[in-house]
């Protein structure tokens, strides 16, 4: 693997890297889709010509593509690759990128493909374009001359009537029924790229980065349970997470790679804490099982569960963490899964008493809500800063300098939270109270 990027450095040797991708990593494995995203971050980023070649080379049409690459594994792969090019090149080399070819294969997987995993990542791929405002604006016009809607013909996949009423329907946040919801995934504790469904116990990360979230509600003492059930069955991190643990989702940290957090790893068989790993007896998860954590906070203990069939109990995780737990998960590429916090019946309770979440829980109206993206995106726009806030939590005043590097423009909540600067990423030997407040105090030694 370490030898990959350097074969990729040079056009020939990027497009054979590349083409060798599509055709050879397997649809039934986990961690093919990662595998795929991981290797191309660590290639160099091809020339806009390069990628045009590329294109060329594949045959893509609204017929499909070359012979070669016909297989549901191989389209699957391109998909991933598309995506991920769109994604790493976003502006004017993704406008070029998206040619009529591409836009027509991806729209003609949508519409005519007999495999669930093709279509999805063609949907996921045109997404990533869409992350351009110019290809936006192209996909749109695209889809709006089409006859046939889209969205139609990919009715047959949804067994609902619902489905065939997708012109001036409602957003999902104002339909879904979230009454008897008392404890969600957090929309304001989420790393950036991770998607949450409108009814909040959904998750799905579509991003090449390692995307984390807490739940809504702390647990401080007794003991505690809620279920996972696994869509995808690639690398998640699943488990408990204190707030003082970091969600450093392009640094590919997230729940089990700090002292405040421990989670299971059922892809890898491994169970995290303080980024270090130890094997566990499970089989690897596979779609359709279901994931148990149960917590104990008066005897310190946390067990996991598969399918009820529960490992020792780990307690590592008191070792810093005494209370304020939370649920907590991070996901890879393409991984998705399902929480349940005791709003419906438990599938493999623990035969010990335990507290559920929703019943303990509470979210006001404004809190269940969670906004599509865009939504969200226009809001913050809006929103008007004070002067001098933070440029982290934009809550608080910035009133430190990061030593050496000199940068500033954090409050000191956040400084305390930061290992290397943001901006130059040097490491912070001190963080010293910013000149301008008449003090030369320093925040840490």
């Amino acid at each position: 693997m370490l030898y990959i990027p350097k074969i990729a450095e040079g056009e020939k040797g990027w497009l054979v890297v590349v083409t060798s991708l599509i055709q050879s990593i397997p649809l039934e494995d986990p961690l093919g889709a990662a595998v795929i995203t991981l290797l191309l971050d660590q290639c160099p980023l091809p020339s806009k010509s390069t990628t045009l070649k590329l294109t060329k080379l594949l045959k893509l049409s609204k017929d499909g593509c070359d012979g070669n690459f016909k297989s549901p594994r191989a389209q699957r792969n391109l998909c991933i690759i598309l995506g991920c090019l769109a994604e790493k090149m976003a502006g004017p080399s993704s406008i070029s990128l998206l040619t009529n070819d591409v836009l027509d294969y991806l729209i003609s997987n949508m519409k005519y493909s007999d495999s669930p995993v093709v279509i999805l990542h063609s949907i996921v791929a045109m997404e990533k374009f869409a992350e351009t405002s110019e290809n936006k604006i192209i996909i749109n016009k695209v889809l709006q001359s089409d006859p046939e809607n889209l969205l139609m013909s990919l009715e047959k996949w949804y067994r609902s009537r619902q489905a065939e009423k997708q012109e001036g329907r409602k957003f999902s946040y104002e339909s879904v029924d979230v009454n008897g919801l008392n404890v969600m995934l957090n929309s304001n504790d989420v790393s950036e790229y991770l998607k949450l469904s409108a009814d909040g116990l959904e998750a799905r990360c579509d991003a090449s980065s390692f995307e984390s979230v807490r739940c809504t509600f702390q647990v401080d003492s007794g003991v505690w349970y809620y279920e996972v059930s696994i869509v995808t069955a690639g690398v998640m991190q699943i488990g408990w997470a204190t707030k003082n643990s970091k969600f450093l989702n392009h640094d590919g940290y997230g729940i089990g790679d700090d002292e405040y957090s421990m989670a299971y790893d059922g892809c890898r068989q491994l169970i995290w804490y303080n980024a270090q790993s130890r094997p566990h007896k499970h089989p690897c998860w596979k779609a359709g099982d279901v994931l148990g954590l149960l917590l104990d906070v008066d005897k310190q203990q946390l067990v996991f569960s598969l399918n009820g069939n529960s490992l020792p109990a780990n307690k590592e995780l008191f070792t810093h963490a005494k209370f304020g737990f939370f649920a907590a998960a991070s996901f890879m590429s393409y991984q998705q899964c399902e929480f349940n916090f005791g709003a419906k019946p438990f599938r493999y309770p623990p035969k010990t008493s335990f507290k559920k979440f929703n019943d303990y829980g509470h979210l006001s109206s404004d809190e269940k809500v969670i906004l599509p993206r865009h939504m969200k995106m226009a809001l913050l726009q809006k929103e008007s800063l004070p002067e001098g806030s933070c440029t982290l939590c934009c809550d608080k005043q910035a009133s430190v300098v990061l030593w050496p590097c000199g940068h500033k423009g954090y409050c000191e909540t956040c400084a305390l939270q930061l290992e290397r600067c943001p901006m130059c990423r040097e490491p912070i030997q001190e963080r010293r109270a910013d000149p301008e407040e008449n003090t030369d105090r320093t925040i840490t030694s």
